[in-house]
């Protein structure tokens, strides 16, 4: 009987022959699994110090920065945000009043004025206190539009008593009832127009001071500016209402929005 030792022989041989460099693929995945490390590279202490000694609202958290850009910067000219915080202030006084710089800490003055696209939202974005300030806009808008004089709507005879309909009908008016047209949809719509609260916000300089980032530099009304400065405007109202309380931001509502506006209001 044959034996099947030169046959092992021979398939010893050819698999040496074809896998010669099995010691050279070891080193090959030890070259790229140290070119491809994971460690978290040192960091001095100095840059952390100096990081943390900045406020927020002034820089870019450390640890949110991507090693390098992703997208390509945009075409056209650069729109370049305010860092002055004494420009900042002046638009606080405009709005409030002298003294209105003081009326809120540095970290939520800065915070009320800048958008979610400034930044890509890392530093922070008033998006809650403008809804918060949105909510305190519409409810005194609601209550002025109540108390404001409405226009008779229905034909009174000689006398002051409505005329009938073709029906025969005499409606229910009541001094309680005068100013319920008011608080219609499209009543309250007019009134806080973005348009309209838009221009009231350049009246104080929040364009100026508003932190974000528009589609295209060359046209800041089609890249939604009107929209930006709306929500700058109801989020300080927001940051009056956390940090002075809620009769402040009432307060602020009446004489700083409404007021220009054209309502009145009494002292009481």
């Amino acid at each position: 009987m044959a034996s099947h030792r030169p046959l092992r022989s021979l398939f010893s041989t050819a698999s040496s022959a074809v896998n010669p460099a099995q010691p050279a693929q070891r080193a090959l995945v030890r070259t790229s699994a140290c070119a491809f490390s994971t460690t978290v590279p040192s960091r001095s202490s100095e840059y952390d110090i100096e990081a943390a000694d900045r406020p927020r609202w002034q820089q870019t958290p450390p640890r949110m920065m991507a090693p390098f850009r992703v997208r390509p910067k945009p075409r056209g000219p650069e729109f370049k945000v305010n860092d002055d915080p004494r420009r900042l202030d002046d638009a606080y006084s405009r709005m409030l009043g002298p003294g209105g710089d003081k009326v809120l800490s540095d970290e939520v003055k800065w915070l009320a004025v800048t958008h979610k696209s400034f930044d890509h939202g890392r530093r922070g974005f008033n998006d809650r206190l403008a809804f918060l300030g949105r909510r305190i806009v519409s409810l005194q808008t609601s209550q002025a539009l109540l108390n404001a004089p409405q226009v008779e709507s229905w034909p009174r005879k000689s006398d002051g008593t409505p005329l009938t309909d073709r029906f025969g009908r005499i409606p229910y008016i009541h001094p309680a009832l005068n100013g319920l047209p008011g608080l219609t949809g499209d009543a309250k719509g007019r009134v806080l127009d973005k348009s309209r609260l838009a221009g009231l916000a350049e009246r104080y300089g929040l364009d100026k001071v508003t932190r974000w980032t528009p589609k295209r530099a060359d046209n800041l009304q089609g890249s939604g500016l009107e929209s930006v400065l709306t929500t700058s405007l109801y989020a300080i109202i927001g940051a009056l209402a956390l940090e002075r309380g809620g009769e402040v931001a009432n307060k602020v509502t009446q004489d700083k929005i409404l007021a220009p506006l054209g309502f009145t209001f009494t002292a009481d």
